[in-house]
């Protein structure tokens, strides 16, 4: 029998110990790259386990009980953590959104939650302070998040079949603790609430008409996401791409549609309302309407590399920097440089003959950065 190769493992370990620069430029909050585009949003990867096996994320034959996560003394501190969102702050990052992996599995997570609550903007702003969760551990930790600072989260819920979705989660994980974890969290003040949606052809695009029958009219917005090439393990097709005109379509055609205006520059999904005005649903359309020119967001994966793009082949090594005893001022030069230099635009770039899978393309997986 042969042997399966787990393209991750080697991918976690292409990186580069970013540039310091010989002359300092102090962060002035404008920093932009070669594209014009302003480092605005920071995701934060603070853990590389999931209790979840996702079919289009961690799938079960690649993340079994034998696959090497990373060990913890791998991992950024909290105090690293916050030392790096510092400086991205500086930048001008406005917003953090912590991932992983699934976030709420870090222990003690709620400690890094209240230090970067107390972050501000040079203008003295807050920051916007959210959390990606697959919704398993919500209802138990909702109200300690939310005493802990942060502001809302966004639920991933791929389908309301119970049948469905445990073959997409493939742990038998039920619909209803997902759903009884988006009540908690309203209540508690966790808002507003987006729940996401990955639709991938031929497993759950039938599910695309109830999920929006279900939150029509609730307090929370459902986002449908076009299914991505992120990585290589999950076997990526473009023809199971459910493209989001399509979704649009379908669901328009029993509840019509309006389309609105973006609530900021950058903002990764389309809106789109309701026409009865009983709420918003969101298209994220990665794959057919890249939005690469107007990206403004970096990445920081589990032990610290930094990505400037989602689908990048390699990350620039911070936790090299932090741990080498570079003061912040070189940190932040390096950051300057990494973004000046920044010329992603993949998805602009991306084909319908893009193969995920060959040795010429290798990528980071989503479970390791975050999506």
């Amino acid at each position: 029998m042969s042997q399966k190769v787990i393209p991750v493992a080697d991918l976690r370990h292409l990186q580069s110990l970013p540039t310091i620069p010989a002359v300092f430029e102090a962060p002035t909050g404008l920093l932009g790259d070669m594209l014009g585009r302003p480092l605005r949003d920071l995701r934060i990867s603070v853990t590389d386990r999931c209790n979840f096996r996702c079919v289009y994320c961690m799938p079960k034959q690649v993340f079994d009980k034998d696959y090497a996560y990373l060990p913890h003394s791998a991992l950024l501190s909290f105090e690293e953590i916050l030392r790096i969102a510092q400086i991205f702050v500086a930048h001008g990052v406005e917003k953090i959104r912590l991932t992983g992996g699934e976030p709420l599995l870090r222990k003690n997570l709620e400690r890094l939650i209240e230090q970067l609550a107390r972050l501000e903007t040079p203008e003295g702003r807050p920051l916007d302070l959210t959390l990606t969760t697959n919704g398993a551990l919500l209802a138990k930790k909702a109200q300690s998040l939310k005493d802990a600072g942060l502001k809302r989260v966004t639920v991933s819920l791929d389908s309301l079949d119970d049948a469905t979705f445990k073959r997409m989660n493939d742990v038998d994980f039920p619909v209803s603790d997902v759903l009884n974890g988006i009540d908690v969290a309203h209540t508690v003040g966790l808002g507003p609430i987006k729940v996401n949606m990955v639709v991938k052809g031929g497993m759950n695009d039938q599910e695309i008409l109830p999920m929006a029958r279900h939150f029509k009219g609730s307090p929370f917005i459902l986002r449908f996401i076009e299914y991505m090439d992120v990585g290589a393990s999950n076997g990526w097709k473009m023809d199971e791409v459910i493209p989001s005109g399509e979704v649009v379509r379908r669901i328009s055609a029993e509840m019509p549609l309006i389309e609105v205006a973006a609530n900021y520059t950058g903002e990764t999904a389309g809106r789109w309302r309701y026409a009865d005005g009983s709420g918003e649903v969101g298209m994220i359309s990665s794959v057919t309407q890249a939005f690469c020119h107007n990206c403004t967001r970096a990445r920081l994966s589990t032990e610290g590399k930094l990505y400037t793009c989602l689908f990048a082949r390699s990350g620039h090594d911070l936790r090299a920097l932090l741990r080498n005893g570079h003061s912040d001022a070189d940190i932040a030069g390096a950051v300057s440089h990494l973004w000046r230099a920044r010329g992603d635009r993949y998805s602009e770039l991306r084909t319908a003959q893009t193969d995920v899978t060959t040795p010429e393309a290798p990528r980071v997986e989503m479970s390791y950065i975050g999506g």
